[in-house]
């Protein structure tokens, strides 16, 4: 693959015969790659899908793998940092093998896509969270990583929450007083957000009129469902609490950290050109029609230090269309409505940890 070229791609401009142009074969050599500095990966590959993969398809390790093997494409001794999905004491967490290019690259399409959807400047940040999360510089959890690689994108960095998950007002009313006139981002996961700081900014009957924010969340809607939180509701309650605020969630996992789905203003998750998705029938896992309920497979072409980059995921979702989303932007487009009934609950912010 040519770095250089892929990574100077604009995320949402390819139609999609001019992407599969570029990703399908640069997804096929980052198989090969792994199948030739990943022993796990080889075994695997021989094992059970031998006869497709010499057919030039690539297959998907199931996301639950990374749960119990650290599989890894690199020596031991050019592992920079391992980061691990968030869960309870009772669940097993993925563990992710990166070095430093890969971590760069990471950063570096993040980047690309954030600016986006944020401008190009880095903007005031207010992080709701508490500045604990991120702990060991070696090991992050899910929320340690999020907040780290977002961080990247803003300064003054303002922590919204203290460690025991209550407001520190005084914090949040200096940043929004201090930023009145400018624009502003704002980053957390989903129901930290809403349950440690909307629910609680209404609950004390307190609000701020923010001229001008965006606010990038994720992860954590099964108990917001469970409330009957939905995201309209949320997006509404998060306007009357603080303002004008342009609210986008997005898709992502510490499996393929760097690549994320962002919600579009029509209200739909797109897909950049450095990834794909496939939905996937429940029973046959062959491609699904758009409209149809499915098993989400991602794929990225990120992963270079450890293969994961395609993995069939815990996630139900639902694919709308491509190329023709009327926000403008191509690509593919599509919903997550939730997880797999048996599947393990995945943890990244659904536990406030």
């Amino acid at each position: 693959m040519n770095w250089e070229q892929l990574m100077t791609l604009p995320a949402y401009d390819l139609n999609s015969q001019d992407k599969a142009n570029v990703f399908t074969p640069a997804l096929m050599a980052l198989s090969q790659h792994h199948y030739t500095h990943s022993e796990d990966y080889r075994l695997i590959i021989d094992s059970l899908y031998k006869e497709v993969f010499e057919q030039g398809e690539v297959p998907a390790l199931n996301v639950g793998l990374f749960k119990h093997h650290l599989l890894k494409s690199i020596p031991i001794e050019n592992i920079f940092r391992i980061t691990t999905s968030s869960g309870t004491t009772s669940q097993q967490v993925s563990q992710i093998v990166l070095d430093k290019e890969n971590t760069l690259r990471q950063q570096k399409i993040l980047a690309t896509i954030l600016k986006h959807w944020l401008g190009s400047k880095r903007l005031p940040m207010l992080i709701i969270d508490h500045p604990n999360v991120i702990k060991d510089k070696f090991s992050y959890s899910a929320r340690g990583v999020g907040i780290q690689g977002m961080s990247l994108f803003g300064h003054d960095h303002t922590y919204a929450l203290n460690e025991d998950m209550t407001i520190n007002i005084g914090a949040v009313s200096q940043f929004f007083d201090k930023y009145k006139d400018q624009k502003v981002f704002i980053f957390g996961f989903t129901f930290v957000v809403w349950q440690y700081f909307i629910k609680q900014l209404a609950l004390q009957q307190t609000s701020f009129q923010v001229n001008e924010a965006v606010l990038l969340h994720s992860g954590g809607w099964k108990k917001l469902l469970d409330q009957a939180v939905s995201n309209d509701a949320f997006k509404q309650q998060v306007q009357t609490t603080l303002g004008s605020v342009q609210v986008h969630n997005f898709y992502g996992m510490v499996e393929q950290t760097g690549t994320i789905y962002v919600e579009c203003e029509s209200g739909y998750l797109h897909c950049p050109v450095w990834s794909d998705v496939t939905i996937l029938n429940k029973k046959t896992l062959k491609p699904e029609i758009h409209g149809i309920e499915g098993i989400i497979q991602v794929s990225s072409l990120l992963p270079t230090s450890y293969p994961g980059h395609r993995l069939l995921t815990e996630d139900l979702g639902v694919m709308l269309g491509e190329d023709d989303c009327t926000c403008g932007r191509h690509g593919k487009y599509f919903l997550v409505n939730g997880r797999l009934a048996k599947a393990e609950v995945r943890g990244c912010s659904d536990t406030q940890s």
